[in-house]
Order: C-alpha cells, then sequence, then structure tokens
C-alpha cells in the first residue's frame, strides 16, 4: 500500500503553542491554522503545499489518504489535524515516535532531531524558531518557502527514520501503534457536562466545609508540608477529601479532582474526549498518560464521577474487560511454579462453571492461606482469604515482612512483624520457584556485564537474553522482538544500577523479575488489543484493561467475543493460564 510521509506546520505565538496548551486544545481552537503541509509520497521528493484550509482540504483529498499509510513523527497530532480539522481518515498510522520509544528506549530523546542525529540521518532545520507570531498571510513569499523547504526537510528525516525502525519491528506492534494514535484522533467517547459541572460545584463545595472544619491556623497548616513526599503522594489519593486536605497543607489552589474535572469540562465544551496515550511509555512497554490528562490513574473503586462522566454515544455501550491477575499468573508460568500454574487453570474452570466463590477448591488466595494458617482451603476465611491474596499479588518481586505489614495496614489489617516475616517465609516455601526466579534475575545482570548469555525462566522459548546489534543494548528479548534493557549497567559494591533520564537507578533480581511479568503481561494485553480492534473499536486500555465501543443491540455477544479473546494465550505462550472479568454499562464507570 502507498505509504503518505505527513507533516502539517501551524501557527504559533508565546501564549498560543503546544508547550502551553494541550494537542487537544490547540488543535479545536479558533485560533488554529495550517500555515503548509509536507507530503512525501513513498520514497520520492517531498513537495510543499500552503493555501487556505480549504485549499489544503481539496490538495490533501488529491492524495487518496483513506487508503493510504501516513507516516509522522509525533502523529497524534497530524493524525488529528487529518481527522479534525480536513476530516480525512487514512487506512493506516505509523509514528515514528511511537517506535523510537520502543526501540531505541524511554531514557533517550525522542525528538525528530534526536532521533535523526543518533542514526545520522541528516539535521533539523530551525526555521521554525522566525514562524513565531506568523499567520500564513504574514509570510514573505520567499520566507514561506523557505520553510515548506524546512517542511519538506522533516519529511526526508521522518521517511528515513521509519526505514530504519520498520525493519526492527513486527506488524502486531505495528497495529498496536496505529489503535493508539487512533484513540485519540477518532475519538469517540462523549463527555456528560451537567454531570462534571455540578461534580465540580460539589467537590469546591467539600474542599471548603472539610478545611473550614479541620484548620484554624494557617501556620500551623503549612509547616514542613512541602518537604514531606508522603503528603505529597497523597495529593492523588482516590478520596477527594484527602485531596484537599493534602493540597491545603502544601499551599496547592486546586485539588487533582478540581484540575481534572475542569480540564474534562474544557474538552466536553469543545467535542468528545480524544484518548491521549502514550505508547511504550515505560520500560515495560506500558502505556502512559498524555495531554494533561491522565485517563491510567483515575479511581478504579468505588464511585468515580469522572468515570460515570464519560459515556458511549448513542446507541452503543462500553465493555470493560481486565484481565484477572494477570501479573501473578504470568509469574508463575514463567518461574515454573507448577502447582501454582495448574491451581489457575483449574480455578479459571471453577469460575466458567459457575462454581460460588465459598465452594471453589483451587482459589489459589484460600490456598495460600490455608498455608498460612494450617488449615483446609475449605475453612478459610473472608480475612484469611483476603490475607493470601495479599500475598500472592504483593510478595512475588521480593517484598519482605517489614512492607507487606504496611501493605496490610493500608487495608486496616494489622498484623505483627514477626507473622509478617512466618507469612512471607511460608510463600517462599510453597513456591520456591519463584524465589528461584528472582536469583536467575540477579545472575542475569551479571551475564549482561560479561557479554554471555543464558537461559531464564522456565519458558526460555517466551523469554531469552537478547541483544541489538544497533543499538547495542543488552537484555531480556521479549516476545514482541524489543529489548527490555538496562542501559549502561554497572556493579559497585555488590549492587547494580543502570542509567535512566533522571539519574541512575538500583535494579536487583527481584525488581528484574517485575519488570519481566509486567513487559510479558504487556506484550499479552496488546496481542488481545488486536484481536479485539478487529470486530470493535478499543478506545482505552489501562493497566491490563480493555476498554471497548459496541453496538448496544449485540452487547452480549461482543462480550463473548472480548472474553474469548483475553482468556486466549498468544502462540508464544501456551499454557499461560489467563482468565478475565468483565462488564458492560452506558459509561466508563458502570462497566
Amino acid at each position: 500500500m502507498r505509504i503518505v510521509t505527513i507533516d502539517f506546520e501551524t501557527y504559533y505565538d508565546p501564549k498560543f503553542s503546544l508547550s502551553k496548551l494541550t494537542t487537544e486544545e490547540y488543535i479545536r481552537s479558533t485560533l488554529f491554522e495550517v500555515i503548509g503541509v509536507g507530503i512525501k509520497i513513498d520514497d520520492s521528493p517531498p513537495q510543499w503545499f500552503s493555501g487556505t484550509h480549504a485549499e489544503i482540504k481539496k490538495f490533501l483529498q488529491s492524495l487518496d489518504i483513506p487508503n493510504s499509510i501516513i507516516i509522522a513523527h509525533n502523529a497524534m497530532f497530524d493524525a488529528a489535524i487529518l481527522s479534525w480539522i480536513f476530516n480525512i481518515i487514512p487506512h493506516g498510522i505509523i509514528d515514528t515516535l511511537s517506535m523510537a520509544r520502543a526501540i531505541d528506549g524511554i531514557e533517550v530523546g525522542g525528538s525528530l532531531k534526536a532521533a535523526a542525529d543518533r542514526y545520522g540521518l541528516g539535521t533539523k532545520g530551525t526555521e521554525v524558531v522566525s514562524a513565531v507570531g506568523k499567520r500564513r498571510a504574514d509570510f514573505h513569499p520567499q520566507d514561506l518557502k523557505q520553510y515548506g523547504e524546512y517542511c519538506k526537510n522533516d519529511c526526508n528525516l521522518t521517511y528515513d527514520l521509519f526505514v530504519v525502525y520498520y525493519p526492527r519491528i513486527n506488524p502486531i506492534e505495528l497495529k498496536i501503534i496505529d489503535i493508539t494514535i487512533r484513540m485519540f484522533s477518532e475519538p469517540a467517547l462523549v463527555l456528560d457536562m451537567e454531570l462534571l459541572t455540578q461534580h465540580l460545584d460539589n467537590v469546591k463545595e467539600r474542599k471548603a466545609a472539610l478545611l473550614y472544619a479541620c484548620f484554624t491556623d494557617k501556620d500551623t497548616l503549612m509547616s514542613n508540608a512541602k518537604t514531606d513526599e508522603g503528603m505529597i503522594a497523597l495529593l492523588d489519593h482516590a478520596d477527594d477529601r484527602v485531596q484537599a486536605i493534602v493540597a491545603a497543607r502544601l499551599g496547592i489552589k486546586n485539588t487533582l479532582e478540581e484540575t481534572r474535572t475542569e480540564r474534562f469540562i474544557g474538552v466536553a465544551s469543545r467535542g468528545t474526549l480524544p484518548v491521549p496515550l502514550r505508547y511504550y511509555a515505560a520500560k515495560t512497554g506500558r502505556w502512559g498518560g498524555s495531554d494533561k490528562i491522565n485517563l491510567q490513574n483515575l479511581p478504579s473503586r468505588g464511585n468515580s464521577t469522572l468515570k460515570n462522566a464519560i459515556k458511549a454515544p448513542d446507541g452503543y455501550v462500553i465493555i470493560d474487560s481486565d484481565s484477572s491477575q494477570i501479573e501473578a499468573r504470568v509469574l508463575a508460568w514463567l518461574s515454573g511454579q507448577a502447582d501454582l500454574v495448574e491451581a489457575f487453570h483449574k480455578n479459571n474452570q471453577e469460575k466458567w462453571d459457575k462454581v460460588p466463590e465459598e465452594h471453589q477448591k483451587y482459589d489459589v488466595y484460600k490456598i495460600m492461606a490455608s498455608k498460612i494458617y494450617r488449615k483446609p482451603v475449605g475453612d478459610i476465611t473472608k480475612s484469611e482469604r483476603f490475607v493470601g491474596k495479599t500475598v500472592i499479588l504483593g510478595s512475588g518481586y521480593g517484598m519482605g515482612g517489614s512492607k507487606f505489614q504496611l501493605s496490610l495496614k493500608a487495608s486496616n489489617v494489622d498484623l505483627k512483624l514477626e507473622e509478617c516475616n512466618g507469612i512471607i517465609r511460608t510463600y517462599r516455601d510453597t513456591y520456591p520457584c519463584i524465589p528461584e526466579f528472582w536469583r536467575q534475575g540477579n545472575t542475569a545482570l551479571e551475564c549482561f556485564l560479561e557479554g554471555v548469555t543464558m537461559d531464564i525462566g522456565a519458558v526460555p522459548e517466551a523469554l531469552n537474553i537478547g541483544f541489538d546489534p544497533v543499538t547495542f543494548q543488552a537484555g531480556f528479548k521479549l516476545p514482541n522482538g524489543f529489548i527490555l534493557a538496562y542501559p549502561e549497567l554497572r556493579k559497585e559494591d555488590d549492587s547494580f544500577t543502570y542509567k535512566t533520564r533522571s539519574g541512575r537507578t538500583k535494579i536487583y533480581g527481584g525488581k528484574v523479575v517485575e519488570n519481566i511479568c509486567q513487559a510479558i503481561a504487556r506484550c499479552v494485553i496488546a496481542e488481545q488489543l488486536v484481536q479485539i480492534a478487529k470486530r470493535y473499536k478499543v478506545v482505552l486500555t489501562v493497566h491490563d484493561a480493555i476498554e471497548s465501543l459496541v453496538p448496544e443491540d449485540e452487547a452480549e455477544k461482543a462480550q463473548k467475543y472480548i472474553e474469548k479473546c483475553m482468556r486466549t494465550a498468544p502462540k508464544w505462550a501456551v499454557g499461560l493460564p489467563l482468565n478475565c472479568e468483565s462488564g458492560i454499562g452506558r459509561s466508563y464507570g458502570e462497566c
């Protein structure tokens, strides 16, 4: 299929730019103007076109973009302009910025200039600096021509970068990039303005009343708070009342809940909700929030007005499908802990057979609790099962007794440290392949330094130590072909560290296993997402969940198909015991 490399040049000034506004705000603003567009068809010389929006649309329509694959660097921006301004939807979307994150790693610069410099592709121009504050009509013809040359050079750099990256990325990942960009550029979810407006009023009223009741001395309120890391972390608490108190102590005007709600109201006033996600935002490959709307960390439990305000359009419903305990399942499978893998498989069948939870014999949380409390599975109480659950979900990466105790306290379960240490020992004794996996992770770090290879875990066909000859990165080669790398790894005083953009970070066997399990889980979810997208529009993915938009009259049929996709392991993951839970709702919060 024909490839069209595309790059839009748009009006900006000191107050109206992507450094001041979100991408959504910028493109949907009445101040927005496309000055011109650079186009490169396949590997032919690029061309530049400048004109009114009507003239540019006519030019773009002549290119048959709906039957072409577009390439752009930061395609979220260019694809949104195509869709929102010119009502043109490409057949396929490739984003070289997304490819850069996955292939070169998140620790290096992903800008077009940085990537082009990295591969010696050429020099990115600086003419954009002289365009500040200029509308198309303000350009002298010669200056506009020069601006066009700058844009055409960007097209060449983007295409050349694509040529470098394309052989190193598999078709599934290209499809995932396409789906991720379309979540933003082809938005389908709607926002309930009335609900959001009322919620904002309620949040402000609750905050004012709470602060009046709690604090009378401003000096006491503000003392020592700004240096308290624990207080700062609570700004992101799911309860907006906690946010209010913490924001007050830190001297912050608005709480996170207020800011989010105001931003949602702004989006609602301009149209549907574009979902901005960064592909490969983390080293494990997981998505991250973008464009100042982080849908990855909306409250996941209890009533969330913001989630309730995100709705399907008329005639559609949202299906939320969440992979059950996927990291714990991947950990058991990769480490070769066969009895735990078998328990997951059998518990899946119990759930599919609709066996009530209190009668399930292979509930892995109860099985763990039975080992801890030395009693039959059938006699385990609800509170004991919770302790077993906390162990299974929290202790797989080397957590010790002290952290386990704190984890329980966060859920109002208070156990003595001695008892917590004993529980951790029981977990490790019950599932010895998992601690062995941690030790293998540490050995693998030694191998990186020595330049040798080894198998790791019980499924070497799914994971092995690899080496990228282009970027010279040693690391774990994942099923998607990418390297889970630790750049500039060092060992000093028996501790390993590697380079990140913020400095050097410690790494050890348990953390290696955590990275691996999250990366493998992401590979699983990504392949399932592609399968679901073959029939239904995927509108969001959050951690281990996928949200899809389906016609209301085929909701049950769609739910069965989506659950089947979520319960099917990839070809490279034979024996991985997957399961999922799903819900249907008119809003995201109802699912």
